[in-house]
């Protein structure tokens, strides 16, 4: 039987930013498959030139309202590895504290509120209170405590105001530590029951081979700088960033494709439970693998289950993070430093992948020249390619255009795209 098909999601919602899905098939044959971001370039890189380098950080923290503390930590390392500067111990276990909470705030949202209609056949979050309110109960105090681990190390629930050059301006109280350390606690039994609740629900099965890239962890789960690395084996250094990204154009599309060893690669959190199983936190570990979440899983839809798992990470292992704290002078928090002129890269990894900040400094300490390469970025190749993959399967199985068309929304989304930062 000859199939005609002609899909166009114009915009797809539960995401952030506007990206289209444009599917044609004629006479039983894929013509077309794209994913196609429409987003107006937002010149990021221009707007830093002139800059001087300690406000660089309070604007690229202001790009996104999701990873706001990934940018400005990726903005500080870069200017702090230009400059030499040597960042006080407190002050990293308090970033990486920091970061663990965006972590949390920005899975929990996506999960909960933006992929989880599509698994209770929904079209959006609301209906989903009203029937699941314990599901409900679940995202709203996972959430609030992301919010609050955010509050509580950097100042804001988002855009930071106490990460400068040099660490922090301001340290938490130990008491408030002790605080939300309890309430991570707390939450133990609801990452718990979140995962049970996963386990219950029907991932789709596709499954297209291809490259993950994430920071190299060498003895805990990787976050804030080091080396870079592939399934496929490449390793590179941190500097060497744009040899792993090889950006390109589409004329197609506002955002720019990457690739390394295959025609495309991903990013995020499934890139980086198939790279770092093995630093995951043993409860966490256990978890995936009950899951059926073991390395390397080249299903894209497993990403929202990897997203799961590292918030059980983060959580568990934010309590330790805690408890060293306690153990620390908290008024050693920020170094002293001389500006001087340089060049350094801040790779961080943010809820959707690794984010690169690239900055050429004066010995003034302006911005000369600056590059930043998204997440999102890195993943829109992917996400084009497997779209085509899924439509060819779709075809194969007698699959009908409301069943591909939902197949490729939730696809899209199972990557967690922030599309408007890609169109740096």
């Amino acid at each position: 039987m000859k199939v005609d098909m002609k899909i166009d999601v114009h915009h797809l919602t539960r995401v952030e930013g506007h990206g289209n899905i444009e599917i044609e098939v004629k006479d039983g044959k894929l013509k077309k498959a794209r994913w196609a971001v429409v987003e107006t370039p937002r010149f990021f890189e221009a707007m830093l030139r002139g800059m001087s380098h300690d406000l660089a950080p309070m604007l690229t923290a202001r790009i996104c309202g999701i990873c706001a503390i990934g940018h400005g930590l990726a903005s500080l390392r870069a200017i702090e590895r230009a400059m030499e500067v040597d960042v006080p111990e407190t002050a990293k276990v308090l970033r990486l504290l920091a970061k663990h909470g965006e972590t949390l705030q920005s899975h929990t949202l996506h999960v909960f509120f933006l992929a989880a209609p599509d698994f209770f056949g929904v079209p959006n979050v609301l209906p989903l209170i009203e029937s699941h309110p314990e599901i409900a109960g679940l995202a709203v105090r996972l959430k609030k405590a992301g919010n609050d681990l955010c509050d509580l190390t950097t100042g804001r629930p988002t855009h930071p105001v106490s990460l400068v050059p040099g660490g922090l301006s301001k340290a938490p109280e130990k008491h408030e530590l002790k605080a939300i350390r309890r309430v991570l606690v707390d939450r133990i039994p609801d990452i718990e029951a979140t995962a049970a609740l996963f386990k219950t629900l029907s991932i789709p099965d596709f499954v297209r081979e291809t490259e993950f890239v994430a920071l190299k962890g060498e003895k805990d789960y990787p976050w804030i700088g080091g080396d870079l690395v592939s399934t496929d084996g490449v390793v590179k250094e941190e500097d060497d960033y744009r040899a792993m990204t090889n950006e390109y154009k589409e004329d197609f599309t506002t955002t720019k494709f990457t690739r390394l060893s295959r025609e495309s690669f991903a990013v995020g959190a499934l890139a980086r439970v198939n790279n770092n199983f093995k630093f995951l936190e043993e409860k966490s570990r256990a978890a995936a693998e009950e899951l059926g979440l073991t390395p390397v899983n080249h299903n894209p839809y497993m990403n929202n289950v990897a997203q799961v798992i590292e918030c059980d990470h983060v959580i568990r292992e934010s309590i330790k993070l805690i408890d060293r704290l306690l153990e620390m002078d908290l008024s050693d928090i920020r170094a002293e430093y001389r500006v001087r002129a340089g060049k350094g890269v801040g790779a961080v990894e943010v809820p959707r992948g690794i984010l690169y900040h690239e900055y050429e400094l004066d010995d003034q300490g302006l911005v000369v020249k600056a590059n930043c390469i998204i997440p999102t970025t890195q993943n829109n190749a992917n996400i084009h390619i497997d779209l085509s993959a899924l439509v060819e399967q779709g075809l194969k199985e007698k699959k009908t255009d409301a069943e591909i068309t939902h197949l490729s929304e939730m696809l899209v989304r199972a990557y967690d795209p922030c599309i408007s930062c890609s169109v740096h």
